[in-house]
């Protein structure tokens, strides 16, 4: 599974977790750090990628138009980067069982 982490998540994200999500990037990796929710999405889809973010409004698209993209929202509020890292990292199981199922959006805290 690729990644393409929103706005709010730091950058660094992507080296924190390439032994796990080899070909992520960040949405600044891309060009579109000045790029509407909606613009995201489309590239998300266009490339096979699931959103990461720190925004309910990916979660509340992705209940509205449905995959292709998914999206995992992180809801452990303003944390250091390293604890999002951690959080990714005890949920890669869960993550990886959320890309074969029927679910749009995955929390995680």
């Amino acid at each position: 599974m690729k990644l393409l982490f929103d706005q709010n998540l730091s950058f660094k994200l992507c080296q924190d977790v390439s032994d796990l999500f080899p070909g992520s990037c960040h949405v600044r990796d891309v060009g579109l750090t000045q790029a509407d929710d909606r613009t995201i999405w489309s590239f998300a889809r266009a490339n096979q990628l699931t959103i990461v973010s720190q925004d309910a409004d990916f979660s509340d698209m992705a209940m509205l138009l449905g995959p292709p993209p998914k999206v995992i929202w992180v809801r452990s509020g303003n944390r250091p980067r390293v604890a999002i890292a951690l959080l990714l990292r005890t949920y890669s199981g869960l993550i990886a069982e959320f890309e074969v199922n029927d679910a749009v959006c995955l929390e995680i805290y």
